[in-house]
């Protein structure tokens, strides 16, 4: 098997990737039918709506995510993510028979889109530490990486399939379709070999666990550059699903069907850009930092551009310079984090990453809705761009940093010093056990 699929060759992660790859079609079928319902049905194309929704149902990974690391980190992961698949399922079909029956409003969107982002925020710690239990650590940055694969696949199709889903059949029984594509993921984990499952330390039952590992992150200069990189991009950026309603609905006056399409294009982008850093043996903080200030440079064109088919086309770009991003700096904060500490810093990831767009949802919305769809791209592309500048020159003056050319690309390689040296599991281990035990102490 090649370099790119190697992870592919573990049974239980063969059967964890195709469950993963039918709930994940099915949310984002989910994701495009809720914003379009929101547009077109219960509002008069209204983005700041879109915006609320949007951050209604990223909210709780702001509110909830120390403690969902923690129950990562400590609980059974199979067991939670049962618990936490099965919930979606439930509220994807409730949703779907509420709009069915011809009974939603906007107030119940809101709700919705609240309760099922409670159980993404349990979902995701734990769905991303439990790759370590599916292949060996020397597989575990190919596996990260597959999953990203997995997710934009899904992307790929799940926008496509949902824009003529909602023109041919309705909104309502695309939520449907979403709560059962979640069974998928449960079958998965329940076909599962126990005996196959990777060892993975969990963390110590005590006091102070969650303030353990905010102190770890703190500790990690590197890894506190990546979330402050991710959370900009995240807030200002990546709200493609937002942007590309009101691009496709009000600037080109298309239909849901485009607006899938759209959805499809970015990732096409976004699949290539995980599908490369798969063949990736390690992951790397100048590629996290460099993807991103791609991702500014390109989403600025992509709004400037003058036709609906050039501005479908720009998205390839723009979704290969995201996914470069995200799934380097997963990549890199899981492979160089201590198991016990994972589910924590994992956790702290995902608030920066998911819990920054109810902060900037709005602000796009309202800035879409007022001075054009094409700024509300604008804003998060500059923004992006700048935050990434911002942080490679941060870097440049505290670190160790050795610049090397080559013909056709230049590549930075950080070299840290011995105190931030992330690639040294052992000082890791030490510190992170240090930390859990000062914060074990009454």
């Amino acid at each position: 098997m090649s370099r790119t699929f190697a992870s592919l060759s573990f049974f239980n992660y063969r059967l964890w990737f195709a469950g993963a790859l039918v709930s994940n079609v099915g949310t984002w079928m989910q994701r495009i039918a809720q914003d379009w319902v929101v547009l077109t049905d219960l509002t008069d194309d209204s983005g700041t709506a879109v915006g609320v929704v949007t951050a209604l149902q990223f909210l709780p990974f702001l509110l909830l995510g120390p403690v969902a690391g923690l129950a990562a980190d400590r609980f059974r992961p199979r067991r939670l993510l049962m618990v936490t698949q099965g919930a979606s399922a439930v509220l994807g079909i409730a949703l779907g028979a509420l709009m069915l029956l011809g009974h939603i409003e906007l107030w119940h969107m809101y709700g919705f889109a609240f309760a099922l982002g409670i159980a993404s925020a349990f979902d995701m710690p734990v769905r991303q530490t439990f790759v370590s239990s599916l292949v060996p650590q020397d597989s575990l940055t190919n596996a990260v990486s597959l999953n990203s694969a997995s997710f934009n696949a899904a992307r790929l199709v799940g926008p496509a399939i949902a824009g003529f889903a909602v023109a041919a059949i309705g909104s309502g029984w695309v939520f449907v379709i979403n709560g059962f594509t979640f069974v998928a993921t449960i079958v998965a984990l329940w076909l599962m070999r126990a005996d196959e499952l990777q060892p993975v330390a969990r963390a110590r039952r005590g006091r102070g666990a969650i303030r353990a590992g905010l102190r770890h992150v703190r500790g990690r200069p590197e890894v506190v550059v990546i979330m402050i990189c991710v959370s900009v991009v995240a807030m200002l950026g990546l709200n493609f699903q937002m942007t590309s309603a009101m691009m496709s609905r009000v600037e080109f006056g298309r239909g849901p069907a485009d607006y899938g399409v759209v959805g499809s294009v970015l990732a096409i982008g976004s699949l290539t850009g995980a599908l490369l850093a798969a063949r990736r043996t390690r992951a790397r903080l100048s590629v996290v930092l460099s993807s991103a200030a791609m991702f500014g440079v390109t989403s600025c064109a992509m709004a400037l551009m003058p036709t609906f088919a050039l501005y479908t086309a720009m998205g390839v770009f723009v979704g290969f310079s995201a996914l470069t991003m995200l799934t380097s700096a997963n990549a890199f904060i899981q492979t160089t984090t201590v198991p016990q500490m994972r589910g924590r810093v994992m956790a702290l990831y995902s608030m920066v990453l998911m819990g920054s767009t109810p902060i900037g949802s709005p602000i796009i919305g309202v800035i879409g809705e007022h001075a054009g769809a094409r700024w509300a791209i604008i804003v998060g592309g500059i923004a992006s761009t700048l935050v990434a500048v911002a942080a490679a020159l941060w870097s440049l003056r505290h670190w160790n940093v050795e610049v090397t050319y080559h013909r056709h690309r230049p590549r930075l390689e950080f070299t840290f010093p011995s105190n931030v040296n992330a690639r040294d599991d052992a000082v890791l281990r030490l510190r992170a056990q240090h930390i859990e035990d000062a914060s074990a102490q009454p």
